[in-house]
Formats: C-alpha cells, structure tokens, sequence
C-alpha cells in the first residue's frame, strides 16, 4: 500500500503551495508506515520533502491524461489515500477520480487526518466547519492552500520510474496559458496581505496601499468594485467570485465588507480592519479594527513598521 500525492508540475524550487501539499501528504504517510509515491511531469530530487517514489510522466496537464494516469498509478501502487491540491486543476480532477475509483472525497480540507481519520473542513463560505471520515477503500483529500503550513518531515532517498499509459482521446485541449504580469508575492502563496476597496476613492492613491504592502513584505488585493472598476487588475480581486485566501494577517482597508468579499477571506489567520466608518460590516468579522481615514492611518502604520524593521 502507499501513499499517492499528484502535482502535475514541479521546478527544484517548489512553491509554497506544492511544499505544503509535499509535507502534509509526507506526514500522512509517515503516520501510516506507508511509502510517499509522487506523479508529476519533472524528475526531480524531492527527498527533503519526504518523497519516497517519483513517478513522472508528460502532458499531466490535459484533463483526461492526469485521471488516466492517476487511476493507473493508485492500482500499481495500491494507494490507500490520494492526495491533490484544491487549486483550479484539482477541482476538476477530483470528483472524476472520486467517481471512477469510487473512492471518497473530502474537497478543500485544511487539516491533516486526526487520530479518528476525521478531516476538517470549512462549511457555508467559511461560517462553520464540519469533520469528515472516510470509510471508502481508497481515500482522497484534495488539501485548501494555506491552511496546515509548511512542516518539517523526515528526509527520503528519493527513486524514479516512469509511467506509462495508452493516450486517452483528448476531448478538451489546453492551447495556451496566460499568467498575468505582475511584480511581487502572488495571492495563493502569501501569508501576508494587504487590501482595499472603493475608500480609496481613486486608483491614484493605491501608492499608500502598496507602500504598506511593501513594509510588511505583503501581496497586495481588492475589491470586487475596485477590479470592475479597472482600478486594480483583476487577479488581485479576492472573494467569492474572485480569489479566495487563506493568510496568516489580512488587511483590510476602505473595504465594507460584504458578504461576498467575506466568503473569499474569512479564513484568514487575523483580519485587521481599517474604515472611518464604524458601522462597517467588516468590523463584525474583525480580529482587530481601527476606525480612522485610511489616508491618516496607512502612512502612519508603513512608518511604525518600517521604524520596527529598522530597529
């Protein structure tokens, strides 16, 4: 039996995302006794990150390739538990490899199987949470970003194979990826985030946002408003239509607070909420709240951090 983690493409540096989904699967195994097996399209040393078996394979980014080839690899390896990440690939490869092992799902968990095998997972946009067993044969536990950190595990020598498999029929073809072109920390990866909505008035007087930003080494975000609007592009859009976030501090600055802005970040660590009006909704949902002009208090709190930094 094993332990079979996917992640269809992987440099030497992973991301934070990739580490996180490496070192939660690894500790998965560990507590099993069960080996860490890996499919992705790079061979790679990932032994610091407790990968046992790497197993690599091309064209893991057409839709019907990866559920083929995972489907392959959990009966080679007799996976007992799957693991992906609950980003834009795993929200579509999950439920069909659920449907086709008939293997229980936990979609978006953000925590690691306790001693009952009971999974965590945020409920109603973020306002409950709920536990989960699986009792399949087979499990699988598509991990939220973000939410168990990056933990140290037990270094690995780390052996290669190649998968084969009979090329399925592509129905639906990936042609072209556009990233956006932007400097700085993005949003899935960021402990740190600072934001704002329509109170800064106009697009102009970002500079204050960014500056704070900047001091914290923070990403920056916005609004639903703010991105429709053209003041800010829309990749920085955070919220239930938007990115959704999971940072250990979220700033919040001019930003009421609606409920579909709240869906995409109420599961951040802390939320600190700058507005001058104190009947904001947001202030609801607040750890720490300062009622004031963001134009008064951002410059004030870029100088206290950067006076901290200095110190």
């Amino acid at each position: 039996m094993s332990v079979l983690v996917f992640i269809p493409h992987i440099q030497e540096n992973p991301s934070k995302a990739q580490v996180e989904l490496l070192t939660y699967s690894a500790h998965i195994a560990q507590a099993q006794n069960l080996p860490l097996v890996l499919l992705t399209g790079q061979k790679i040393s990932l032994g610091a990150y407790g990968v046992d078996k790497l197993v690599q394979l091309a064209n893991l980014e057409q839709m019907e390739t990866a559920l083929l080839a995972m489907q392959t690899l959990a009966k080679q390896e007799n996976a007992s538990t799957i693991i992906l990440g609950w980003d834009d690939f795993g929200k579509a490869l999950a439920p069909l490899l659920s449907a086709k092992l008939k293997a229980g799902l936990v979609a978006g968990a953000i925590s690691l199987p306790n001693a009952e095998g009971l999974v965590q997972k945020a409920v109603f946009s973020g306002k409950a949470f709920v536990s989960i067993q699986i009792k399949t044969a087979i499990k699988i536990i598509a991990l939220m970003p973000n939410s168990v950190g990056v933990q140290t595990v037990a270094e690995k020598n780390t052996a290669f194979a190649e998968l084969t498999v009979q090329t399925p029929a592509i129905r639906v073809r990936v042609v072209n990826v556009q990233k956006p072109e932007h400097a700085g920390i993005s949003l899935q990866d960021a402990e740190l985030v600072v934001s704002a909505g329509r109170g800064l008035k106009a697009p102009e007087n970002w500079g204050i946002v960014e500056d704070l930003a900047n001091a914290l080494g923070a990403a920056t975000a916005c609004s639903r408003p703010v991105a429709d609007a053209h003041w800010r592009p829309h990749h920085e859009h955070v919220g239930q239509t938007g990115v959704a976030i999971r940072p250990n501090l979220y700033i919040a600055v001019g930003v009421s607070g609606a409920i579909q802005h709240l869906a995409g970040v109420n599961n951040s660590k802390v939320i600190v909420v700058i507005n001058n009006d104190s009947e904001a909704p947001f202030f609801k949902a607040a750890n720490y709240g300062v009622v004031g002009d963001a134009f008064e208090v951002l410059p004030k709190l870029t100088a206290a951090v950067k006076a901290f930094k200095n110190q």
